[in-house]
């Protein structure tokens, strides 16, 4: 793992999140994306190396919908940026891990990401990113 990549923040709303954290961090979201295959939309903001992402469900069933239930807005899970998406998968399998997609897909951001499950990472969602060619 090269960095931490991105942590993500599930809200219910970007149109008041955004604003939120313009203020909080002093700088303007820079990107905001939809990913069909997450059921999110997403908006991103950078301050030196570091970067959030802000994920807001677009479907009342998927899966950013029912975090916020459960556990309400908040830190959703931590990304690190990888070299090589599919030999990091690859070595996390041989070392134990649990990964909840096979192939690595298509994310926010123009990234390939692969999501690692929480219950052998002591509870925190980890996504590997690899920024796509």
């Amino acid at each position: 793992m090269l960095k931490i990549e991105h942590i993500g923040m599930a809200v219910k709303d970007l149109s008041v999140s955004i604003p939120l954290f313009e203020k909080l961090l002093n700088t303007p979201c820079y990107k905001t994306e939809t990913v069909d295959s997450e059921n999110v939309n997403t908006a991103f903001f950078q301050k030196g190396d570091s970067k959030i992402e802000l994920l807001e469900s677009i479907d009342p069933d998927g899966v950013i919908a029912r975090f916020i239930e459960k556990k309400g807005e908040g830190m959703h899970h931590i990304a690190f940026e990888v070299a090589d998406i599919k030999a990091e998968m690859d070595r996390l399998v041989k070392e134990g891990f649990v990964l909840l997609n096979t192939e690595p897909k298509k994310g926010a951001d123009n990234k390939l990401v692969c999501f690692l499950h929480p219950k052998g990472t002591n509870g925190v969602l980890v996504e590997l990113c690899e920024e796509m060619k």
